[in-house]
């Protein structure tokens, strides 16, 4: 079963009340973690010590409107959200399964992924070689799967790339080693950016060839291909936004879609762009399009 999970980093004194506002708002599970890494002496009796930055991590269905729990979070809460996002759900727990069992994934003709202590299984292919840390995109999951066969079978030489939302850098990282001439990173997140700027000199790629923003903190130009694996409901939202950064007769990839959320999507992004037929694989689907020249 598909899932998503919001990720609030907040303080020790507001994690217990934004944890039940989780689970009145549907979280299945919610999950307290060091945000820090500062280590919890032995409690006193009756004491639930928690650290002075506390991530917490809710469980919900895949099918869950995400802008209405926010919402709901945010009222109930009373102020706005601190740092806060959705994500998928990756399909496995990365640090047990990649670390232990993780196979090299190819993902089409010529890309490959790989652990970055394996050896490549092809040398001569193009090998990204990713360590995720604790930012989305493995290419296990499904739609990153689907962006990464899609990127495999694009001409990318001499492109430039946004891609929103990059998570682990995946993504952008794979269109610059299949000859793209830039990329531009957007996450919510700083893990993502800390993420992605190790991946990217890990692949021996330079940071001025993949600077990385906090959303509103860059101007990237207009791109020729624009990357945005998130989800449907901030994507319908950021239809417009991510319009503008697309050049006319520039592509777009959009996945971290359900199939039943596929048309709502795609209808967002009509007014703009001329579709491809919908690609799926499990539960999830990727859409792709290209913008209709002014």
């Amino acid at each position: 079963m598909p899932w998503l999970q919001l990720i609030i980093n907040t303080t020790r004194e507001n994690a217990p009340t934004l944890e039940d506002h989780l689970l009145t708002a549907g979280a299945v599970s919610v999950t307290l973690q060091d945000n820090a890494d500062q280590p919890i002496l032995e409690p006193g009796l009756g004491e639930t010590p928690l650290w002075d930055n506390t991530r917490l991590t809710g469980l919900f269905d895949a099918q869950t409107d995400t802008k209405q729990a926010t919402v709901a979070i945010t009222d109930a809460y009373g102020r706005d959200l601190p740092n806060h996002k959705w994500e998928q759900l990756e399909d496995k727990d990365w640090e047990r399964e990649w670390m232990s069992t993780y196979k090299p994934i190819q993902c089409g003709d010529q890309l490959w992924i790989c652990p970055s202590w394996c050896e490549p299984p092809a040398p001569n292919a193009t090998n990204l070689m990713l360590d995720p840390g604790l930012a989305f995109g493995t290419g296990t999951h499904p739609t990153t799967f689907l962006c990464l066969q899609w990127l495999d079978q694009t001409h990318c030489s001499g492109k430039t790339v946004i891609d929103y939302g990059c998570g682990s850098g995946i993504l952008g990282i794979a269109s610059l080693l299949l000859g793209a001439e830039s990329a531009c990173g957007i996450d919510i997140d700083p893990q993502a950016l800390i993420a992605t700027a190790k991946n990217t000199e890990t692949n021996n790629l330079s940071a001025e060839r993949f600077p990385v923003y906090l959303p509103g903190k860059g101007s990237p130009a207009p791109c020729d291909i624009m990357l945005a694996n998130i989800l449907a409901g901030p994507l319908v939202e950021l239809a417009t936004t991510i319009s503008a950064l697309t050049k006319d007769g520039g592509m777009i990839c959009l996945s971290g879609i359900l199939a039943s959320q596929a048309e709502a999507v795609i209808n967002a992004y009509t007014p703009w762009f001329d579709f491809d037929p919908v690609a799926q694989k499990e539960e999830w689907v990727r859409l792709t399009a290209q913008k209709r020249r002014s």
